[in-house]
């Protein structure tokens, strides 16, 4: 009968606990890192345990619409934000979040990604991975073509090895690519890949140039290529549904983000782990590759009332503790990789085939001299500039409809012009 007063007494401190907790709501991208994450934060929770974590897991378009719009009406919905170096120095000038302090050692990000999460001297989001991008490939099917994959290819090269490598009788594509509309989807790609073709989105006085031949030849190479060697249904075909296609066989080659490599290697989730090859993103010998820069990092939001909780959180989701966890449970390749000097400096996760490709091509993005004509912005794959959410979307629509074959490239590009001229009048940048 003891017992019972006992129990009752454990039952009253356990519903105290949780009623105390604070839950923190988290809204992230659908890709491969972040889902990792969520499954290792018993880590946190244990160590936090009056805080709880809901997490709202979005596709990359749907997370930047819904976060965007929930802090510029203050809505509140959310305590820890997934955003990029975009949004963050702009939204962090306007005071629209957190400044974070209580990060584990702060001076080992690397100043490329640090610099791009800042806002006058202050760091308003902490990296959760760093990337840019290059070539995935098969090196089997690079064999059988009778082709040597350099370490530093150029257009020229890619686009004949893609229509060699094409066997689509065997369900063979000589070469996968973004083609799903979004300036951080299709337009990541096409912008890099416009800026290594000696393209650019505006010349020094903020007029529009989509009605140069450096796009044009830019969006008919694009075009041509998947046409050609490009999957079926390409036009909604981003991040995640490429990284399918690759890692079932269906690509000979595969242009992205650094962040996937340790995705295409992982022999649990890849069908081709065994032989693939990495190589730098490709150039057309004017002195600019097409490799972007870019980090997905957690931020809080103005309109948090957990700023506390929050700063815990992200403390402990970039910190070297979580790289070290991430290593112990799955291994060095898939620690988050490009956001820590330490992490380049350890002799465990240099032998990770990718490493230090990933860290060169990061090095070699240059944000403040992104094109090889001069230009009035920062920015590599995009517009360091509020306008350029909008016409970033817009323009990714109009490439996505030419390419599934709803207009021509000409008039893609003619539309782009006309569009992003009147958002840049309207916005004061042209007299």
């Amino acid at each position: 009968m003891k017992l019972l007063p006992l129990f009752a007494g454990a039952m009253l401190v356990a519903l105290a606990s949780t009623a105390s907790a604070e839950t923190l709501t988290i809204a992230t991208v659908n890709n491969g890192d972040m889902i990792r994450m969520q499954k290792l934060t018993d880590d946190f929770t244990a160590a936090n345990p009056d805080i709880q974590l809901n997490w709202v897991t979005l596709e990359e378009n749907d997370l930047r619409q819904k976060v965007t719009k929930d802090i510029s009406t203050k809505g509140g919905q959310f305590d820890v934000l997934t955003i990029g170096m975009y949004e963050t120095p702009i939204w962090g000038a306007k005071g629209w979040l957190v400044e974070l302090n209580g990060l584990d050692d702060p001076a080992d990000i690397l100043p490329a990604v640090s610099g791009g999460l800042s806002a006058n001297g202050k760091l308003y989001a902490a990296p959760f991975y760093g990337e840019s991008s290059f070539v995935m490939y098969r090196k089997d099917l690079m064999a059988k073509a009778g082709l040597t994959m350099p370490d530093a290819p150029t257009w020229d090269f890619i686009l004949d090895a893609a229509h060699k490598m094409t066997d689509r009788a065997n369900g063979v594509n000589g070469i996968c690519l973004r083609g799903k509309a979004g300036w951080g989807e299709n337009m990541a790609f096409i912008g890099s890949m416009a800026n290594s073709f000696g393209a650019r989105w505006f010349d020094e006085n903020w007029k529009p140039q989509f009605d140069t031949q450096e796009w044009k030849d830019t969006l008919n190479t694009y075009l041509s290529i998947m046409k050609d060697a490009g999957p079926e249904g390409a036009s909604g075909n981003g991040f995640s549904e490429n990284l399918a296609l690759f890692q079932s066989g269906k690509c000979g080659m595969w242009a992205d983000a650094t962040a996937a490599g340790s995705f295409v290697i992982d022999p649990k989730a890849s069908s081709v782990a065994a032989d693939v090859g990495f190589t730098l993103a490709p150039d057309k010998g004017l002195g600019k590759r097409a490799n972007w820069l870019w980090a997905w990092a957690l931020a809080i939001p103005a309109g948090s009332q957990k700023v506390d909780a929050a700063q815990k959180f992200i403390g402990w989701a970039t910190s070297k503790h979580y790289a070290e966890l991430v290593a112990s449970k799955e291994g060095w390749a898939n620690v988050p990789p490009g956001t820590r000097a330490s992490l380049y400096a350890n002799p465990e996760y240099l032998k990770v085939p990718f490493a230090k490709m990933t860290l060169d091509s990061m090095n070699a993005a240059d944000p403040t001299h992104p094109t090889v004509k001069p230009v009035p912005y920062t920015g590599v794959q995009f517009v360091a500039i509020p306008e350029f959410q909008g016409i970033g979307t817009k323009v990714g629509e109009l490439f996505s409809a030419a390419l599934a074959g709803q207009m021509t490239s000409d008039d893609a590009l003619a539309q782009a012009q006309q569009y992003t001229t009147d958002v840049m009048t309207k916005a004061g940048y042209i007299k």
